[in-house]
């Protein structure tokens, strides 16, 4: 933002995070102002999507006027004086984290998760969280506590989850910025289905502690990891940056060091484009949409491929993911479900990292890869009880719902980053959006495809 502009000139409701941190930091507007203003956003919307379920009204306007007292004595932090959402799964001191469960609902975090922390440390305002499935297990969001939150483009349709309400929150220009977690596309699907951004980071790079069920602390996860959603990439690098780094508790001998993009323009970027699962089907409509991506992105000078010999054997890797993510999933739920072997889990593990050097070796040859979020666009709310009873109408035909887990697990069962971009619209009128996949670690090359890709879409 020019440093001369005027408040009237910045759309305070559809501004990102970065425009607004700069006007909060210009003192063009007040970080009471922006809290006020969010606040009366989701009174005044939140009614008929039923986003934002657990409100910390108070105290965010408490922290708004530390946050101006704080710029008026000339401090600057990535995020001073912004308001923001963060998932429900997510403990902040004295409100409840449920993940959708009643037998928890009348109990207080004592502490807040490191993540939020360092949201604070940078000068975050936190209004509240947002509304996820029981145990963050499914791609609508609604449970037995708060209810069901809707797609702001289409209430009929759901909004994605498990970080649907994040998703939605950021979609009706309630908050600018939110804080969600993905194992099976939790992220991913709600960013797609919304028509936001969102990155899934590589394994262990930011860190979970107090992202938990109610309980005593847990083994780390092999699959689940946590992570922004905003209005446009540049915002996500920006939560990205405060929220990266090891957790304080086993990291004392560690510093962040990340590789730069290897591509930051389109025509240095060796892409490999897919829109074909062996494991799920995926709509003419995506196809297309991703068709003409390929097109552009030729065009604008990347090197693109279709296929290659090197891309890993998706179907056999989603039989790996998908064994390793039930067992996962259940260990810790009410309802625990089968359980396996320490050998069965050991040689999940092998066959894990035997995956991860394949895609190690992928990427000596591209700088990303480019796929489908999902098989559809957001589909309509389903209550059916289980997920082996669902199915899913793809191009006229049922499909069995579970079977869209493929392609978020091309990222997560390796561990690799993912973001996701919105590149166009089906012929229901809903965002289609694309994850593009990174090598490990490398999370920053993604971040900038994605911003580049953005750049090529205005």
């Amino acid at each position: 933002m020019p440093p001369n502009a005027s408040p009237d000139s910045l759309d305070l409701e559809r501004a990102g995070a970065g425009p607004l941190v700069a006007a909060l930091a210009a003192r063009q507007v007040s970080a009471l102002e922006l809290c006020d203003a969010a606040i009366a956003r989701i009174e005044r919307l939140d009614r008929e999507i039923n986003a934002v379920v657990v409100r910390d009204f108070d105290r965010a306007r408490e922290q708004a006027r530390e946050a101006d007292a704080a710029l008026a004595r000339g401090e600057r932090r990535p995020l001073l004086g912004l308001p923001m959402t963060v998932k429900e799964s997510y403990d902040i001191a004295g409100l409840p984290t449920t993940w959708g469960f009643t037998q928890f609902a009348e109990i207080r975090a004592e502490s807040d998760a490191l993540a939020v922390t360092r949201l604070k440390n940078a000068g975050a305002v936190i209004l509240g969280k947002t509304n996820v499935p029981p145990a963050l297990g499914d791609w609508q969001s609604v449970n037995p506590i708060y209810g069901r939150t809707v797609n702001p483009l289409d209430p009929t349709r759901s909004p994605g989850g498990s970080s649907g309400g994040g998703a939605a929150a950021l979609a009706s220009f309630m908050v600018p910025l939110e804080l969600g977690s993905d194992i099976g596309g939790s992220i991913r699907i709600p960013a797609h289905f919304c028509g936001v951004f969102g990155h899934k980071p590589s394994l262990n790079l930011l860190p979970a502690r107090g992202h938990r069920l109610p309980g005593p602390p847990v083994a780390p996860s092999m699959l689940s990891v946590i992570g922004p959603l905003a209005r446009s990439a540049a915002d996500l690098s920006l939560a990205f940056d405060v929220l990266a780094g090891p957790d304080d508790t086993d990291g004392a001998a560690y510093q962040l060091a990340l590789r730069p993009p290897r591509a930051e323009r389109l025509a240095d970027a060796r892409l490999l484009v897919l829109d074909e699962h062996p494991s799920a089907v995926t709509s003419r409509d995506t196809r297309d949409v991703i068709e003409q991506l390929a097109t552009d992105l030729a065009r604008a000078g990347a090197k693109v491929a279709r296929s290659s010999e090197l891309l890993p054997d998706l179907g056999a890797a989603h039989g790996v993911y998908v064994k390793t993510l039930l067992t996962e999933i259940t260990r810790r739920a009410p309802a625990p479900g089968p359980t396996i072997s320490a050998h069965e889990w050991l040689a999940l593990l092998d066959r894990r990292v035997q995956l991860r050097l394949q895609w190690a070796a992928l990427f000596r040859s591209f700088d990303a890869v480019i796929a489908p979020v999902f098989g559809t666009t957001a589909f309509p709310h389903d209550d059916t009880a289980t997920w082996r009873d669902r199915r899913l109408v793809i191009d006229g035909a049922e499909t069995p719902y579970g079977d869209q887990l493929a392609w978020p697990g091309v990222a997560t069962l390796p561990g690799l980053p993912a973001t996701v971009v919105p590149v166009g619209r089906g012929s229901d009128g809903l965002p289609i959006g694309v994850q593009i996949i990174g090598p490990s670690l490398e999370d920053r090359t993604p971040l900038a495809l994605a911003a580049a890709i953005e750049a090529l879409r205005r």
